[in-house]
C-alpha cells in the first residue's frame, strides 16, 4: 500500500516526464523529417487530391483480387491504383469541359458488354437477348444488391462517357485529299542528283570537345525531353548466404551412408537400418529421409538432369545411382520399372465451327461444313503425311497452326479423352480425326518416348547456423567499415563484388537484380539519409545487402551527367559540321571533291518516301533539298544525318496528277487512328501531378 500511495504522489511527476519524453520524440521527428508536413493525400490531380482513405481501400481489394490471377504486393496494387485514380481525374475533368452526359441507355449498353451481366441467364429473355426489365426487377427483389449495382452504375457511367470521348477524339482525327496526294508525290516524284559527302567520322571524336555548360543550354531548349524525376543512386554489395564447403561435406556424407546397411542403437537394442538399395518400402525410405517426397510418376529422358540423364535412364530396375549433384541438392535415385510410351507427341489441324469455345476462328462455318473440311483435308494427309505441316498453318483454327500443328509431348490425361485415347491407343505415324467440344481434329502421332519411375532421395545443402552467424558477422564488420572507409577498396579488400549502381525512383520496390525491396528504396529516400550513408539490410533466403547512397537527383532537368550519352554525339557533330562546311568550297562539285579526298557520287530516282543515299544511308532533309534545287546548280552544304553534303540536281521526274487521291488517303488512315490512343498520355504530359505514395507504402 505504501508503494502505490507513492506512486499516486508522483504521478503527477511522471505524467510531466511523460511529457517531455514524448514532446523531445516529436521534435527529433520533426528535425530528421526536415519539418516536412504529412500529407493525408496520397497525391494531387491539377489541384484535386486523392485521399488516403479511399485510396487504401482501393489497394487492399485491388491486393486480394490480383492481377489476371497473379498475386500482386501492395505496392504493385497501389500502381494500379493509382493509374486508374490518375486517368478518373483527368478524363473527368474532360468530360466536364465538354459537358459530357450519359442516360440510362448508355449505361445499360455498357452493362451488357460485361459478360458477368449481358449474358448472365438470370437476365436473358426466351430468345437469349438481355432483358432491361429482368435486370431492373432482379434487384427490386433483392435489396441489399442496390448498393453493389450504384456502385456499377458510377463505373458504367464513366465507362460510356469515355466511349463518347474517344469517339470525338477518333472523330477529329481524319486524313485530308491534300494528305493524300502529299502521301502519292512523296512515293512518285522521283530525283536524280549528282553529291559530294564528307561524313562526321572524318574527324575524330576526341577533336572535338563538348562542355558540360554546352549540355546544359541544349537541354533548356528541350525541358520536356530532358525532364527528370526525383531518384536516388546507390552503390552495393550483396553477401549471400551460402552453404560452405564443411555443409556441403556434411550433406554428403549424410546421403553417402543410406548406400549402406547400419546399426543403430534404439529403445534399447540394436536396430539394423537396411540401405537404400536393400529397403523393401521405397517410397516410406525416401519420406522419412528425403527434402523432396517420393514421387511415383514415370519421368521421360527429356526431363531428367540433363547432366545425369543417360545413365539414370539406363538403370535396371533395382539399381541405385549416386550420389550426384542437382540444382542445390545431393542426391541418389533408385530405378523401379520403365514403361514404354508414357508420353507422346502430335500435331493436329483443327476445324471448329460456330458455337465451340474457340477464339480467332479462321472462318465462320457450320457443324456440317467444318466435317466436310476436316474429312478433305484428312484425304490430303493420307494421300501426302509430309504436307500436314502446310496444311495446319493455313487451315487449324487452333494456337499451334503457328508451329504447323505441333502440340509437342504431352502425358496420357493432358488432352480431352477422345483426342488422347486416338494418341494413345495408336503406333507412330498414325493419322486419322476425332471429334471433341472444340472441333474436328486431323490429328498425326509423331513420337513416342518410353519413361523411367526413379525413386529419389535428395537433401537441400544449406547454410548451417554457424555458417550464417559467420556471415552475418562478416556484413556486419563490411556495414561499420564502410561507413568510413572507401566502400570499392574495402569490397575489393574484402574480396566482394560492388554492383553496377542503382537509380530508383520514390514509389519503386525492385532494386537491381534484387525484387521487392522497398525497404532499401525508402531507407534512400528518408529525410535522415544522406549522401555517403550506409546501411546493411537483411534479406530471407538471400543474404545481406549492404547500400551506400552514391547520389541524390531533385525532380526537374536531368543531370549533364545523365544528359551527356544522349546528347554529346548531337553537339560534337554541329561542331564537326561547321569544321567541314569551311572546307566545302568550290565552283564545281570535282573542286569541292579534290579538296577534300572524296570522290563525286551520284543517287537515281530517290523518292522522298525512300530517301535512302547511296553509300550514306536514311538523308531526307539531303533529297528533299535536291527536289527544290534547280537543276545544274551547286547546292548550299546541307548538314545530313551522317556528314555534310553538296550537290547538284540532274533531272526531277514529277508523277502526272490523280482525278482523286483515294487510295493514298485510306493509306494514312490507319496512323490518324492509332494516333487516337494518344490522347490519354497528352493528358498526363500537361498535367501537374502530384504524387506522395512515398510517404505511405
Amino acid at each position: 500500500m505504501a508503494i502505490l500511495s507513492k506512486i499516486r504522489n508522483r504521478s503527477g511527476l511522471l505524467l510531466i516526464l511523460i511529457g517531455f519524453a514524448l514532446l523531445a520524440f516529436v521534435v527529433q521527428d520533426l528535425f530528421s523529417n526536415g519539418f516536412k508536413s504529412i500529407s493525408k493525400d496520397v497525391g494531387s490531380v491539377n489541384g484535386k487530391d486523392i485521399a488516403y482513405e479511399d485510396f487504401r481501400v482501393k489497394v487492399a481489394n485491388a491486393e486480394k483480387n490480383g492481377q489476371n490471377g497473379q498475386q500482386v504486393t501492395a505496392l504493385q496494387a497501389s500502381n494500379q491504383v493509382w493509374n486508374q485514380e490518375v486517368s478518373i481525374a483527368l478524363l473527368t475533368a474532360e468530360f466536364e469541359k465538354l459537358g459530357l452526359r450519359v442516360g440510362e441507355k448508355h449505361i445499360v449498353e455498357v452493362f451488357k458488354a460485361d459478360p458477368n451481366i449481358g449474358q448472365n441467364p438470370a437476365f436473358l429473355d426466351a430468345t437469349g437477348k438481355f432483358d432491361v426489365k429482368k435486370f431492373k426487377d432482379y434487384f427490386k427483389s433483392n435489396p441489399e444488391g442496390i448498393q453493389i449495382l450504384k456502385e456499377r452504375e458510377k463505373d458504367a457511367e464513366l465507362n460510356a462517357k469515355y466511349q463518347i470521348y474517344n469517339s470525338l477524339v477518333k472523330g477529329g482525327l481524319y486524313t485530308t485529299e491534300a494528305e493524300g496526294k502529299f502521301k502519292y508525290e512523296a512515293e512518285m516524284n522521283k530525283v536524280s542528283f549528282d553529291f559530294v559527302t564528307v561524313p562526321f567520322s572524318s574527324i575524330k571524336d576526341s577533336d572535338v570537345k563538348i562542355t558540360d555548360e554546352e549540355i546544359l543550354a541544349y537541354m533548356k531548349t528541350k525541358e520536356k525531353k530532358f525532364k527528370s524525376e526525383e531518384t536516388r543512386e546507390l552503390d552495393y554489395v550483396l553477401i549471400q548466404e551460402k552453404p560452405s564447403a564443411e555443409d556441403e561435406a556434411e550433406v554428403k556424407n549424410k546421403i553417402n551412408s543410406l548406400l549402406t546397411s547400419r546399426v543403430e542403437f534404439k529403445d534399447g537394442k540394436n536396430d539394423t537400418i537396411p540401405s537404400f538399395q536393400s529397403a523393401t518400402n521405397v517410397a516410406d525410405y525416401v519420406n522419412q529421409n528425403s527434402d523432396i517426397p517420393f514421387d511415383s510418376t514415370y519421368i521421360a529422358k527429356q526431363d531428367l538432369p540433363a547432366e545425369h540423364a543417360d545413365k539414370l535412364f539406363a538403370l535396371a530396375t533395382g539399381e541405385v545411382y549416386g550420389p550426384y549433384m542437382f540444382s542445390n541438392y545431393y542426391c541418389i535415385s533408385k530405378a523401379l520399372g520403365r514403361k514404354a510410351g508414357a508420353k507422346s507427341k502430335a500435331s493436329h489441324i483443327l476445324i471448329s465451327w460456330e458455337g465451340t469455345q474457340v477464339p480467332n476462328k479462321k472462318e465462320k462455318r457450320t457443324k456440317e461444313e467444318a466435317k466436310a473440311k476436316a474429312e478433305g483435308l484428312l484425304a490430303q494427309a493420307l494421300a501426302n503425311p509430309s504436307m500436314f505441316m502446310i496444311l495446319a498453318m493455313s487451315n487449324s483454327d487452333d494456337s499451334s497452326a503457328q508451329q504447323g500443328g505441333d502440340l509437342g509431348y504431352f502425358a496420357p490425361g493432358a488432352m480431352v479423352k477422345p483426342f488422347n485415347d486416338f494418341v494413345f491407343n495408336n503406333p507412330v505415324g498414325k493419322i486419322g480425326l476425332v471429334e471433341t467440344e472444340f472441333g474436328y481434329h486431323i490429328i498425326s502421332v509423331t513420337d513416342k518416348q518410353d519413361a523411367i519411375r526413379l525413386a529419389t532421395i535428395a537433401e537441400k545443402i544449406e547454410p548451417s547456423e554457424s555458417t550464417n552467424d559467420k556471415i552475418y558477422t562478416q556484413a556486419t564488420k563490411f556495414e561499420m567499415d564502410a561507413a568510413n572507409k572507401d566502400f570499392a577498396a574495402l569490397a575489393k579488400e574484402a574480396k566482394l563484388t560492388v554492383n553496377p549502381s542503382v537509380r530508383v525512383k520514390p514509389i519503386d520496390e525492385n532494386f537491381g537484380q534484387i525484387s521487392n525491396q522497398r525497404q532499401i528504396v525508402k531507407w534512400a529516400f528518408a529525410g535522415d539519409t544522406n549522401i555517403g550513408d550506409v546501411k546493411r539490410f537483411e534479406i530471407a533466403n538471400v543474404g545481406h545487402v549492404i547500400a551506400k547512397l552514391k547520389k541524390v537527383t531533385e525532380k526537374g532537368l536531368m543531370s549533364v551527367e545523365e544528359a551527356r550519352p544522349q546528347v554529346e554525339g548531337l553537339l560534337k557533330n554541329k561542331k564537326k559540321a561547321e569544321m567541314i562546311k569551311a572546307k566545302m568550297s568550290g565552283s564545281s562539285l570535282a573542286a569541292i571533291a579534290a579538296s577534300n579526298k572524296v570522290i563525286v557520287m551520284n543517287a537515281v530516282d530517290l523518292t522522298l518516301e525512300n530517301a535512302a543515299v547511296p553509300g550514306a544511308g536514311f538523308e531526307p532533309k539531303v533529297v528533299g533539298t535536291a527536289f527544290s534545287s534547280k537543276a545544274g546548280q551547286v547546292s548550299k552544304t546541307i548538314e545530313g544525318n551522317s556528314g555534310v553534303y553538296v550537290l547538284v540536281t540532274k533531272t526531277v521526274a514529277k508523277a502526272p496528277a490523280l482525278p482523286k487521291y483515294t487510295d493514298y488517303v485510306n493509306k494514312l488512315k490507319p496512323q490518324a487512328v492509332g494516333n487516337a490512343g494518344r490522347f490519354m498520355q497528352a493528358l498526363k504530359n500537361d498535367a501537374d501531378i502530384q504524387d506522395n505514395r512515398a510517404d505511405f507504402y
